[in-house]
């Protein structure tokens, strides 16, 4: 899913195995895993994708 954010361009979760794939505006892209769909639903609807990632998936999962 493509974001409308200035550090995220896209993501993908993976419900079967709660992986989460974030592509970063720089092109990086970082994979994620046991992240909850709740914390997946709330990245693609927050007013701002940077920030929810920083505060809520960056050093929470790995």
């Amino acid at each position: 899913m493509i974001l409308n954010s200035s550090a995220i361009y896209a993501v993908d979760y993976d419900p079967a195995s709660a992986r989460l794939e974030i592509e970063f505006t720089s092109g990086r892209i970082y994979t994620f895993y046991r992240v909850p769909e709740s914390v997946y639903h709330g990245l693609v609807t927050a007013s701002s994708p940077g920030w929810y990632f920083n505060h809520y998936i960056k050093g929470h999962y790995s």
